[in-house]
């Protein structure tokens, strides 16, 4: 067997114990709430997870005032906060280890635009986001599981050329405006017949 040269290392893990009802529930539970694609999206936000609480408990080991314990705590509380996941209030360690799959998952840009009720639903938010009709700030984003930060909340908005941030019709919308839609007639049937229908 050749062997690998990749220099990237993985994004996600899966599950140790495949066929766990429990796990197998929540994740499908997940896919159907928040419209995630498949349960590799759970499982990217489980590994993110994983490794904010390792780093967390590798830090709470440490004495109070040491220097590393001080610095890098702070460093990954600050972080916490600027995506939204930790509120004012709880700016400790302590409150990085009792993070959720769910806050994660409602930090998505997805999430966000359907809470701005920019979409009708999740699948809506996803298809939107997909279609380049969505930026965060100047920047068009076409990622539904794009982390947005607490700064970047207000800034999601319809990108400048699409046509759902005027009232300019879309391709379809010009289409049957012009009479060049569809029109649905039988084969057998001459020409004249369709116009009168």
């Amino acid at each position: 067997m050749p062997k690998g040269y990749r220099n990237y290392s993985n994004t996600w893990n899966t599950p140790k114990r495949p066929w766990e009802r429990e796990r197998l529930s929540q994740e499908l539970k997940y896919v159907g709430m928040y419209a995630l694609k498949n349960k590799r999206e759970v499982w990217r936000v489980q590994y993110m997870l994983a490794k904010i609480r390792k780093a967390a408990r590798e830090l709470l080991i440490l004495a109070e005032d040491d220097p590393r314990r001080l610095f890098e705590g702070e460093a990954l509380v600050n972080r916490m906060m600027r995506l939204g996941v930790l509120k004012p209030e709880e700016r400790r360690l302590d409150y990085v280890l009792g993070l959720t799959v769910p806050q994660f998952l409602e930090r998505r840009l997805a999430t966000m635009v359907l809470k701005k009720k920019m979409a009708r639903s999740h699948h809506e938010a996803r298809v939107m986001i997909y279609q380049r009709h969505i930026r965060v700030g100047k920047q068009l984003v076409n990622i539904p599981s794009f982390m947005v930060r607490v700064e970047n909340e207000s800034q999601i908005t319809h990108a400048a050329n699409s046509s759902l941030a005027s009232n300019k019709p879309g391709r379809t919308k010009k289409m049957k405006a012009k009479g060049k839609g569809k029109e649905h007639k039988r084969p057998d049937e001459p020409e004249g017949e369709a116009a009168d229908e």
